[in-house]
């Protein structure tokens, strides 16, 4: 009987290597526009999950030639796959190109993916029967500092052409352009101001490249010249808040007072991010703040422990933005300080059932002890549930395409395939992602659940046998450690980040350099890196080297290990700050919500672990005030 199962298991293996085989040259074949061998190959993947793939690849090859019932058909098909929606949405750009408009009117409402190009090509079609509405529309959607597609710009230019758009939205905008930084939508919009408002693209060049030479020589006469002016203070106080409010001081005069206090919230937002004293003064003289000057305003007033300026700066940001678990705990936390607990309360009380950094901290300001937003799992998916999820063609696809490294599609198919899973069907799924070493998609999948939850699975621990031994040697809480490398990698010991950053611990190559040196490893060479045992020995090795150096604080050891010892100790304070404080104000938004998420994992894994557990509060602790000078890194961050 067991020889039977292993020979089965070895057919079904080699099975699986031939169909791998065979759909990776068909891929091959697609991508070299070989229509003969793609057909060759897509009769032998006729009966697997992945033929819809073969046939994908078929038709988008001749998709400009294709006969519109040949598209339909495949459009038609009952399979549950991303692919078909990406065909819809690549037959409908074509004939919008070609205003093909009766087939695209017919195609478009069946469109499920967002697109913006197809949208505004639906516009187009609208435009011949409903203009004066399409012009609103267009006129709805200018107002972004991000460039649109060729397809919205001709609505744009009709709407310029009939008064839609005015010249005070093409100003708007340019000021929107310019705070982003887009200068090359900014010259083009430029382009399109005259009088007044006219500014030439070479002057917005000039404030962009050198700022403070093109202040001393600017003119400040007209209001096109005046925003090119605070273009380059904005981009001076990016540099420095100081030396921008030096010659702000010398020109401030020549500019109208809403421009006045535009500027200074502008420098407010810049003297904020590099923990300038000087913020909450200047943002008591500016107006009309934008959603990231509101937060800084916030996190100025947290930094100088002015609970008052807290609740000021909270209460005066729009609604949808007080709605962020962010801003509600901060607002609850003003409220305590100030004597109003019993408001305090009916904030803390529902944020501490959201499973999240501030819902913890929300739940420990309602109690002595630890807590955690969790409850025991009331469902177990059983065996027939499981074949059920499994089962299903596009989680069949997924797994393929997993076992062929594709990582992108099989993404794009596990998100699909379970888009519209309830909680049960959902904690399924994680349960197969886990077993077949999904371990990213058993994460993500169980965090979707509402109101149904498996913690165990949301906060996966593959590979303890492996790390075990280096946590012993650098003595390093295990939790802590999970905690980080969920939030690196997700256990996924082929991630790789866009700037190099390799492996379960996402290391960057000059840091591995250095830590190998560190620990003697003659040995060593890049190849190495990817490597499990060698990328935990430089992972957990980096980690311990952060903490020691960094007054054992896991704060500000986290901070360090995503963007630099250095960076961690200069956002420190003059005086002690409270760890939720600091972790608030660190200026990098990257960082900031790494080191929460870090810290929230933490407590969810000491739980999963069943190790004495301390409060979160307690485990930020207090981050200690500067002391001197803080010198340059001695060592690269890990990712940036």
């Amino acid at each position: 009987m067991k020889f039977l199962l292993l020979f089965f298991m070895l057919l079904v293996s080699n099975a699986w290597a031939d169909q791998d085989d065979d759909f990776l040259a068909a891929r091959d074949a697609f991508r070299t526009g070989d229509a003969a061998r793609l057909a060759t190959l897509a009769l032998r993947l006729q009966h697997t999950p992945l033929e819809v793939y073969t046939a994908y690849y078929q038709l988008r090859l001749n998709l400009e030639t294709a006969d519109v019932g040949v598209i339909r058909d495949y459009l038609a098909r009952p399979d549950d796959t991303p692919l078909i929606d990406r065909m819809r949405a690549e037959w409908l750009r074509m004939l919008g190109r070609k205003q093909q408009w009766e087939l695209f009117d017919s195609e478009y409402p069946r469109l499920i993916g967002d697109d913006t190009e197809l949208n505004c090509y639906a516009l187009q079609s609208r435009m011949r029967t409903q203009e004066s509405s399409v012009l609103r529309e267009a006129h709805d959607l200018w107002f972004s500092a991000r460039d649109f597609p060729q397809s919205c710009t001709v609505l744009f230019d009709a709407a310029i052409q009939t008064g839609a758009i005015s010249s005070q939205d093409i100003w708007l905008r340019l000021r929107l352009a310019l705070e982003a930084g887009n200068l090359s939508l900014a010259k083009s919009l430029a382009g399109r101001l005259t009088g007044n408002h006219a500014v030439s693209a070479a002057s917005l060049e000039h404030a962009m490249d050198n700022p403070a030479r093109y202040l001393e020589r600017a003119s400040f006469a007209s209001a096109g010249q005046r925003v090119a002016a605070l273009f380059a203070l904005q981009r001076l106080a990016k540099q420095s808040p100081d030396t921008a409010f030096s010659h702000w001081e010398k020109i401030r005069m020549r500019f109208p007072e809403s421009e006045q206090r535009y500027l200074f919230g502008w420098l407010a937002f810049e003297a904020a991010r590099k923990h300038d004293g000087r913020a909450l003064q200047w943002y008591s003289q500016a107006a009309q703040l934008n959603e990231q000057q509101s937060a800084w305003r916030v996190r100025a007033a947290l930094r100088a422990v002015d609970w008052p300026a807290v609740l000021s700066a909270v209460e005066a940001m729009t609604d949808a933005q007080q709605g962020d678990a962010t801003w509600r705990y901060w607002k609850a936390r003003a409220l305590q300080a100030t004597g109003r607990r019993a408001e305090a309360l009916e904030i803390f009380a529902p944020l501490s059932a959201e499973h999240t950094f501030y819902g913890q901290l929300a739940g420990e300001e309602l109690s002595d002890t630890p807590v955690l937003s969790t409850t025991p799992t009331a469902y177990q998916p059983d065996k027939q549930d499981i074949a059920t999820i499994e089962n299903l063609p596009g989680v069949r696809r997924t797994l393929a395409l997993y076992r062929m490294n594709l990582r992108t599609d099989a993404l794009r198919e596990w998100a699909w395939v379970t888009r519209n899973f309830n909680d049960h069907e959902l904690l399924a799924a994680a349960e197969i992602a886990r077993r077949n070493e999904m371990y990213d998609r058993a994460i993500n999948t169980a965090e979707k659940t509402v109101l149904v939850h498996d913690f165990s699975l949301r906060y996966l621990a593959p590979y303890r046998a492996a790390m075990r031994a280096h946590i012993r040697e650098n003595g390093l809480e295990e939790a802590w450690v999970y905690g980080l490398m969920r939030q690196e990698s997700r256990f996924v010991t082929s991630a790789k980040s866009g700037v190099g950053a390799s492996g379960l611990m996402q290391i960057m190559p000059t840091t591995a350099l250095w830590i190998a040196k560190k620990l003697g490893l003659k040995d060593y060479r890049a190849s190495l890196l990817h490597q499990l045992d060698t990328n935990l020995t430089l992972g957990t090795y980096y980690m311990k080297n952060m903490l020691s150096s960094l007054d054992g604080s896991p704060v500000l050891a986290s901070a360090a290990y995503n963007a630099g010892p250095g960076r961690a100790r200069r956002w420190c304070a003059e005086t002690p700050l409270e760890g939720a404080i600091y972790i608030e104000t660190i200026p990098f938004d990257e960082t900031r919500d790494y080191v929460k998420k870090v810290m929230s994992n933490t407590m969810y894994y000491a739980r999963e672990f069943g190790t004495p557990s301390r409060s979160l509060k307690l485990r930020l602790g207090v981050i200690a005030a500067k002391t001197s000078a803080v010198p340059d890194d001695n060592s690269p961050g890990v990712t940036p």
